[in-house]
């Protein structure tokens, strides 16, 4: 359904080549899912495919991309209409109308569709992915996760022979991912759609892949292959992958049931054991809310919420979309005006303190990074980022930040031609750079390979334990299993869940980690808090019986 000979990407304003030597076939009716670090060219090769590469990002296209029999060079995105359905990793660059239904109704009005299939087919797509109480909603007034969902049912409604995901699930909560993903896989088995999709948070899509193509960067040629045969070696790969792979497990597991019926003899070497404990913090709040009601219009968004975050203390804040995540965090650097209950920060009441006195107090990284980025290139960003920190921060610090966290971005670079994953890095830097003491994330790692995201752990918990209180809404279940010292579960507003993160996640079914999963009812979260567990355990014999031998990692 898909073929590349021999394609390379080349843009104008970069060194070397985007995508080098991509010479393969992806046949009807597979899920091809399609993975590699941050920056190393997979939203261009989905570009290829849908014809926005050239046609529309520039650049210069070498050899050929054919898509059901078409040659994407000669036939421009308007021309592959009927073939192709493409969702990038913004949804809201996605969007040409104002509500939800007519969001899904606009592609089939494109192509011409009667009225009586355009109703039956947006019928559908509400129900599969659960978007019925939405139907009315102005697109705006959405939560990242939500947005993202009408944008995958905008073009499924048009029943494409080929979808082209950028990200599919990197703003749904763990439900709502599975949800789409099941779409998916009804589409490929049933109705023998091709799928090409790239997505960072493997745990949640590899399993389900029936080839993986793997861009390793660095110039190194692509490789497409079987899942497991593809991750034994693959720079990226999940917590179950990298399990499997401590423990010397052939085939690799893909999925949490696979690992769980190989790992009885781990778990019974690790029975009796507990990882250490998170640290507690027991200095004074640094921040509080106290039964804080916030509206977005005529929609309640928080109804009572209390919190308090103290200094070194790290929480994450989960739950489902359009729970009242963001809307919590915008509270606390005054984007929302309170309709009852108190907020403060530092001593601060943000929504009545001048920008200017706040920035040193509390910095958000918002779901969206543009949001924050307005200079022409990253080394201007940097540059404005190290001056309005200034005296805290000297020449050079915010650029350090980015070069530690995802190495390789382009100074030159318009920020807009960054990957998603590269502006959100930008963005990160750029409110790290000030320190300051409550620090904010919406989504960190949207985006973010696993090595950035480890990056990311690394620099959050050196904040912390220099004083600094972090506080990040997510739905990277991963993410909060290893760094998030509390985990806070918001639903339809409230709190309905607070508590060290072991104690909330284990017991949870849609927010507990793959290791976790794997080794119920023991409360390890982490591959590296096994492996630092069993470090110093006598590795076994080579010719120990393997029906009988404990898994040694």
């Amino acid at each position: 359904m898909i073929t590349f000979e021999q394609v390379s990407v080349h843009y104008h304003d970069t060194a070397g080549p985007t995508l080098r030597g991509v010479d393969l076939t992806v046949p009807e009716g597979e899920l091809c899912l399609l993975v590699g670090p941050s920056g190393s060219g997979k939203s261009t090769l989905l570009g290829t495919v849908s014809g926005l590469v050239p046609h529309f990002t520039g650049g210069v296209l070498h050899g050929r991309v054919t898509v059901g029999g078409r040659d994407t060079r000669a036939h421009r995105p308007r021309d592959l209409a009927d073939l192709v359905g493409t969702v990038g990793q913004d949804p809201l660059a996605h969007f040409v109308t104002d509500t939800v239904e007519d969001e899904l109704a606009y592609g089939m009005e494109s192509l011409g569709l009667a009225p009586e299939v355009m109703r039956r087919r947006v019928e559908e797509t509400l129900d599969l992915l659960g978007l019925a109480d939405l139907r009315g909603r102005a697109l705006g007034s959405l939560s990242g996760g939500q947005q993202q969902r009408v944008a995958i049912g905008s073009v499924l409604t048009t029943h494409p022979k080929v979808l082209v995901l950028d990200e599919p699930t990197s703003a749904l909560d763990p439900g709502a991912a599975e949800d789409v993903l099941a779409v998916l896989q009804r589409l490929v088995h049933d109705l023998g759609t091709t799928v090409l999709m790239a997505e960072h948070r493997l745990e949640r899509v590899v399993q389900y892949a029936d080839q993986v193509l793997l861009l390793p960067g660095g110039g190194a040629p692509p490789v497409l292959g079987a899942p497991a045969e593809v991750m034994a070696h693959s720079p990226v790969h999940p917590p179950v992958v990298a399990l499997g792979r401590a423990a010397g497990w052939s085939p690799l597991p893909l999925s949490v049931r696979d690992a769980r019926r190989r790992a009885a003899p781990l778990r019974a070497r690790l029975d009796g054991r507990t990882p250490p404990p998170a640290p507690v913090a027991t200095g004074e709040p640094v921040l509080r809310v106290e039964r804080l009601a916030v509206s977005r219009g005529p929609v309640p968004a928080l109804r009572g919420v209390s919190l308090d975050l103290r200094a070194g203390e790290i929480a994450a804040l989960m739950g489902r979309n359009g729970a009242g995540k963001s809307t919590l965090l915008g509270s606390l650097v005054g984007l929302h005006r309170p309709a009852s209950g108190t907020v403060r920060v530092g001593g601060l009441t943000p929504h009545r303190t001048r920008p200017q006195e706040l920035i040193r107090r509390v910095g958000l990284v918002p779901q969206d990074p543009r949001d924050l980025l307005y200079a022409e290139t990253v080394a201007a960003e940097c540059a404005a980022a190290d001056q309005d920190a200034a005296p805290a921060a000297g020449p050079g610090t915010c650029r350090a930040l980015v070069s530690r966290l995802l190495p390789g971005i382009d100074d030159a670079l318009h920020p807009r031609d960054l990957s998603e994953g590269q502006r959100l890095t930008l963005a990160l830097a750029v409110v790290l750079t000030s320190r300051p003491q409550v620090i904010l994330l919406d989504e960190p790692t949207r985006g973010l390979d696993y090595a950035a995201k480890s990056r990311l752990v690394e620099i959050l918990r050196d904040l912390a334990a220099d004083g600094h209180a972090v506080l990040l809404a997510t739905h990277d279940v991963e993410l909060a299993a290893e760094l998030a010292h509390r985990t806070v579960i918001l639903a339809e507003g409230e709190v309905v869940a607070d508590g060290p993160t072991a104690d909330v996640v284990v017991s949870s079914p849609a927010f507990a980690p793959q290791v976790a999963k794997v080794l119920t009812p023991l409360p390890w979260l982490t591959v590296r808090q096994i492996t630092d567990a069993l470090a110093a355990d006598t590795p076994l014999p080579a010719d120990a019986p393997a029906a009988h031998a404990p898994e040694s990692l």
